[in-house]
């Protein structure tokens, strides 16, 4: 399928699909959320104010249910997993933290690296034996500036530098998305992993850091980034082309990929780290208990 100008209108009937979208009650998670709904599938809107996904979700047409998920609580993760039965065809890996000051998650994780990386870490761990065709994990323009410390990846040891933190934790997705991807192959499994930017795209993220930078950041969107429902589709392409392959990172096609029509893209050299990404596994699945090993396919 050409991504040459690729809209929301282009995605293929998900009638009969389940799909779970985290942080869907507002900005990306939100437009995706609609999208997917309009075209037919059933959306399970994961959101940690449940108050706030029902009245998103009283505005969408098609089928949606709203359920808890806190993903900076590992405990309200498993809550979320356990709940949740029958297959889940598509989990879009979205809600995430910007730019926040410092400070832990539930379980004593710094909260960017806790929410955007080892939530959905867990999340994915714990729904795999339940997945039928692929994850998408959303990453940022800002993983080209991360640097993941594996030895003190929840600075524990080190100043606190907020960027750097959520750089960090945007490059942990990516290389989290293409480790998967291998995994699958390597097991032989028929699920695929792929990754997903919007660009630029102006959502309430920014509201959530610290003044100076959020009035930054609002002159930058007013001036340069696109509306949300454009930057959201990324995601829905990586989320819908039926012959996409596993491994395929997908952002907007225009300058810098900042803005336009979704289509494949390229990342930084970083994201590809093979060692990397096998300790970061192991981290992980040690940090967060989750044992995220792909079952092999028999022949």
């Amino acid at each position: 399928m050409s991504s040459s100008a690729w809209s929301a209108a282009e995605i293929p009937d998900q009638t009969g699909r389940r799909i779970v979208v985290t942080g869907a009650n507002s900005g990306l998670g939100l437009a995706t959320a609609q999208a997917l709904a309009a075209a037919g599938a059933h959306v399970v809107m994961a959101c940690r104010d449940t108050a706030k996904g029902a009245a998103a979700a009283a505005g969408l047409r098609g089928s949606v249910e709203v359920r808890a998920l806190d993903l900076a609580d590992l405990s309200a993760v498993r809550a979320f997993a356990d709940a949740l039965d029958g297959p889940v065809d598509v989990l879009v890996n979205n809600a995430g933290v910007m730019g926040v000051p410092f400070r832990r998650t539930a379980d004593g994780f710094e909260i960017q690296f806790g929410t955007n990386h080892l939530g959905h870490f867990a999340l994915t761990g714990l729904l795999l034996d339940r997945l039928t065709d692929r994850v998408v994990t959303v990453t940022s323009l800002m993983h080209r500036f991360g640097r993941i410390r594996l030895d003190d990846p929840n600075w524990e040891r080190r100043r606190y530098r907020t960027w750097e933190a959520y750089a960090q934790s945007k490059l942990a997705n990516l290389v989290f998305a293409l480790e998967l991807e291998r995994r699958f192959v390597a097991a032989g499994s028929r699920l695929r992993s792929l990754a997903a930017h919007p660009g630029y795209a102006a959502t309430n993220l920014q509201a959530h850091t610290d003044p100076v930078m959020s009035r930054l950041l609002g002159w930058g969107n007013r001036l340069l980034a696109q509306p949300a429902a454009d930057g959201a589709l990324p995601t829905l392409y990586a989320a819908t082309v039926p012959d996409l392959p596993g491994g395929t990172v997908v952002g907007p096609g225009g300058p810098a990929q900042l803005r336009g029509a979704p289509r494949p893209v390229g990342c930084s050299a970083a994201a590809h780290d093979r060692a990397v990404a096998r300790r970061l596994f192991e981290l992980s699945a040690e940090l967060t208990g989750v044992d995220l090993s792909v079952p092999r396919t028999s022949a």
